[in-house]
């Protein structure tokens, strides 16, 4: 028995994730004479980069998700089907999912990342990531839970109440420079009238990185302006500093330093998510998925694999594509015109990424941006960031609410989405109050 989706005389091409690739080539693939499934363990598309301003109650979860029904409504070639997939089998051409098996004529595995912790089990366990928007909205009920813990401390727990209070950033890049500045200006700005019996003197941001510098992947320009944006905020960094162990209240570090708190966010590493069935031969550094120029698996005709899963290995970029959402939507677009050109007996086209550019903000008015052309920060760099991030998003109501969002932030110098949300728990006959029984 597999899942209910209608035969049809059409080759089939099943996408295994609705990311930025994923839904890319989804998009440009309807009406081309497929039949087109997408599977994803959600019924939503999510925007990534902006996970750090749910984190830090900067916008609403729901305005950087859309439905995937919604996106593809009328469209009668495409099928949506909300499972996990649990394994691959190349040879019999199947996947095994959450719900049953699905058939495909080709396959497009766009499985994006998860955190990356180097074999560190503790800092698996205690530590928050920000791979989805569950682990932001997890990250949101921690600092605000932890603040209210504080709040409740008498003077002679200073020490405890410190370790609630500190926040600890793991990883320089992007992720980890935007959120480090997001919640310095929420110390800054917005927790003072919150919790005016509260002393934030105590509060202490912190960012680790373990290279001697941040934003790696961008220029020295950028490196050194967020650098300074980070210390004019008042976040402590780590610079060539690696994390060796955190057991939930002790960060322990290379040189030997130690920091208390009950809060470490981990941004520093990353690793390909491969579907179980995938050979090893297949799989490159950092679990990303070996493709050729055209995006096909090594070892398979019929499998392909874009976005952050992949390692398409060139001249320009021997040890694989930068991480980015554009290579995704890049490398989704490509493929989709491949397919389209299979399907007439075209000939295909080699994927040739046309880098238009590495962006990431610190905080108010203040960002980097590396163009082709240009290199700036500041200001206008803030501008540009917001804009291109706004038109990203999927769908207009989603982009009316962050503009909104946004502009009442910078008027007000105020959140208003500081709202701790626990997933409901069944209460049982025992745990029910007198009154209740």
């Amino acid at each position: 028995m597999s899942v209910n989706i209608p035969e049809t005389a059409k080759k089939r091409i099943v996408i295994i994730g609705a990311g930025f690739g994923g839904l890319k080539i989804a998009k440009k693939l309807v009406g081309s004479g497929y039949q087109i499934v997408l599977i994803d363990k959600n019924n939503y598309h999510q925007f990534q980069p902006l996970f750090y301003q749910v984190a830090s109650s900067g916008i609403e979860p729901s305005s950087i998700l859309f439905p995937l029904r919604k996106i593809f409504q009328k469209r009668k070639d495409v099928y949506i089907r909300v499972a996990e997939v649990y394994s691959v089998d190349p040879e019999k051409k199947v996947l095994h999912t959450s719900l049953d098996t699905v058939w495909y004529d080709y396959l497009v595995i766009a499985t994006g990342v998860n955190s990356n912790f180097f074999g560190m089990k503790n800092m698996e366990q205690f530590a928050i990531p920000m791979k989805s928007i569950s682990e932001a909205m997890s990250l949101r009920n921690r600092i605000l839970s932890n603040l209210e813990k504080a709040v409740t401390l008498f003077e002679e727990h200073e020490e405890e109440k410190k370790a609630l209070l500190n926040v600890v950033v793991v990883g320089g890049g992007p992720t980890g420079v935007e959120i480090a500045g997001a919640i310095a200006e929420m110390k800054n700005f917005v927790l003072p009238k919150d919790y005016p019996d509260l002393n934030l003197d105590l509060m202490q941001v912190s960012l680790v990185e373990g290279s001697p510098s941040l934003l790696a992947n961008m220029s020295k320009h950028a490196s050194e302006k967020s650098l300074f944006y980070l210390k004019r905020l008042g976040i402590h960094v780590h610079l060539s500093t690696r994390v060796v162990d955190y057991d939930g209240k002790v960060l322990r570090l290379g040189n030997g330093e130690q920091m208390h708190t009950q809060l470490v966010i981990w941004a520093a590493g990353i690793s390909g998510v491969v579907p179980p069935g995938i050979p090893e031969e297949s799989i490159g550094r950092s679990r990303r998925m070996l493709i050729d120029e055209y995006s096909k698996l090594k070892g398979f005709e019929d499998i392909f694999s874009i976005g952050d899963a992949s390692l398409m290995s060139t001249s320009d970029y021997p040890n694989g594509h930068p991480q980015v959402a554009q290579v995704a939507i890049q490398q989704g677009a490509n493929l989709a015109n491949n397919f389209k050109a299979m399907h007439k007996n075209a000939p295909l086209k080699a994927f040739k990424y046309i880098d238009r550019g590495s962006m990431a903000t610190i905080g108010r008015n203040r960002a980097v941006a590396d163009l082709p052309f240009l290199k700036y920060s500041g200001f206008i760099a803030w501008l540009t960031w917001m804009f291109v991030h706004l038109m990203a998003i999927v769908g207009v109501k989603n982009r009316l609410l962050i503009f909104i969002n946004w502009m009442w932030n910078y008027m007000t110098y105020d959140q208003s989405l500081r709202l701790i949300l626990w997933a409901a728990r069944k209460t049982t006959h025992s745990d029910s109050s007198p009154l209740e029984k």
